[in-house]
């Protein structure tokens, strides 16, 4: 939706928003057909295609693309990004791949089973990275991990907290589940599991205790 300079000025005037305006959705692009920059032919994937357009939106016959990013618009019409939805996050900036950092974390943990997400951080924009790792017998070596993310991630797409666990669920497509990991955060206080944080001051992972998670909460700690 658009918004034109005299409706700006309506809302100045009369202090009052748009309810659209305090709600965040989906940035989401017309496609025009034989349009040569709005024009999008898919995918080599058909499936993957499909995913990202959408029919019927504003009007009966539209087309759009589905960034996956979600936004919020203020009263003069700007735009903010505030989160990412699928398989990847936002983290400093810069679009996080989890299924790319999945591949490194296995690589570097030895091949144990592991999965990645973002978790919201108070305060902070978009999502920080997270990964829980299958660590049965406690033999996750930390300093290593921490070495290996170093040498083979950008920053930003390092996971700060890192969850060891016991036991990981299987989707019906036998992929692993992070939906309920994802809910639960990096809340020392709700979960059992060893829970550690990037450290980067001593450039290693350390132990998230209730302390520091309050720390974060309460902006002490920056990440």
């Amino acid at each position: 939706m658009k918004i034109r300079s005299k409706d700006i000025f309506k809302i100045r005037s009369t202090q009052s928003l748009p309810a659209f305006l305090s709600e965040t959705g989906m940035f989401v692009g017309k496609i025009v057909r034989n349009h040569p920059v709005r024009d999008f032919h898919g995918y080599a994937d058909e499936g993957a295609t499909k995913k990202k357009v959408l029919e019927d939106v504003f009007e009966k016959g539209d087309v759009y693309f589905l960034s996956g990013d979600i936004m919020m618009m203020d009263e003069l019409g700007y735009l903010f990004f505030k989160d990412r939805t699928g398989d990847t996050f936002r983290w400093r900036g810069e679009n996080v791949s989890t299924t790319e950092v999945e591949s490194v974390v296995m690589n570097v943990a030895k091949l144990k089973c592991a999965t990645v997400y973002g978790v919201e951080v108070p305060g902070s924009e978009g999502r920080a990275g997270m990964t829980a790792i299958l660590d049965n017998d406690d033999s996750l070596d930390l300093d290593e991990l921490a070495a290996g993310l170093k040498q083979a991630l950008p920053p930003y797409a390092r996971p700060l907290f890192v969850r060891s666990v016991k036991e990981m669920d299987m989707t019906g497509t036998y992929k692993l589940r992070k939906v309920d990991f994802q809910k639960e955060g990096f809340d020392p206080i709700k979960i059992k599991d060893k829970l550690f944080m990037f450290d980067s001051k001593a450039d290693k992972y350390v132990p998230l205790t209730e302390q520091v998670y309050s720390d974060i909460l309460s902006g002490k700690v920056r990440l």
